[in-house]
């Protein structure tokens, strides 16, 4: 089977009075107050594509965290942007918007074999992030820390899910995947663990755009593209070398390119 092809993911240009884009519309950041931080992808989500970001920096004194999910709505076609997705956008009908915590709103599974299916997952899975019938490489899925010196004590805490969902270099992502029925789940990934259905029956037939809501205390946010495919030699060069350190900053020491140190050590 050919591998899923997908374009990269932007924000749409429809967004919050507080957000503000970077020139690439893979940055948002919300620029003052805790509200007004919707964000929307550019295109609507294809059954499978996951639409992943990384919590790039936090802004203390505010009470709420980041807020995700989906819409079928064509940002396009609003009047004017919620202040809120919740409950504003939810209200309008048609969006199904989650805040994010570690015990994430999920559908209960509704039978054994679906309770089966959750405790193996990541079992399972690994290096590849099984949803239903979705198959996603975990490498980008997982949040990373600033290289440091405890950097790779931080990163196995990362691997692992223990840290809050809502913490920086935490990511989180959005997607559906089609059923039998005619119509989609929504699925919530953490940190490259899947949360389980967030929502049923929304309808596949329509287009689905990723909500983001820059919220409170989540005051940055970054796209993540991910690699669905074969690896790209970069990549794995990236994979092989990080293998062989004990921890980020001994990539500094090695007789490479500086480009190439960095994207070892970032990414």
């Amino acid at each position: 089977m050919a591998a899923a092809c997908y374009p990269s993911s932007r924000f749409h240009r429809i967004h919050g009075a507080n957000v503000r884009l970077d020139p690439s519309r893979t940055q948002a950041t919300r620029v003052e107050s805790f509200a007004n931080g919707l964000c929307f992808s550019q295109e609507p989500l294809a059954p499978g594509q996951i639409f992943l970001l990384e919590i790039e920096e936090k802004e203390l004194g505010w009470c709420g965290h980041l807020r995700v999910g989906l819409t079928a709505r064509d940002p396009s076609g609003l009047e004017a942007v919620p202040e809120y997705s919740l409950p504003d956008l939810v209200n309008r009908g048609d969006s199904w918007v989650f805040a994010i915590t570690r015990n994430h709103n999920r559908v209960t599974p509704d039978t054994a074999a679906d309770q089966a299916s959750v405790r193996v997952r990541g079992f399972l899975a690994d290096p590849y992030l099984l949803i239903e019938q979705v198959r996603i490489p975990r490498d980008k899925l997982v949040g990373r820390s600033r290289p440091g010196r405890y950097s790779h004590i931080l990163d196995d805490l990362y691997k692992s899910n223990v840290l809050p969902a809502t913490a920086r270099r935490s990511r989180i992502g959005v997607l559906y995947t089609l059923q039998p029925d005619g119509t989609a789940d929504m699925h919530m990934v953490i940190n490259g663990e899947d949360m389980g259905p967030s929502a049923r029956g929304l309808p596949a037939s329509r287009p689905l755009y990723a909500v983001v809501d820059v919220f409170a205390s989540t005051k940055s946010v970054r796209l993540i593209q991910v690699e669905y495919g074969f690896p790209s030699l970069q990549t794995l060069c990236r994979l092989v070398i990080q293998k062989h350190v004990v921890h980020r900053l001994a990539i500094d020491g090695l007789n490479l390119p500086p480009l190439l140190k960095n994207f070892c050590k970032y990414e």
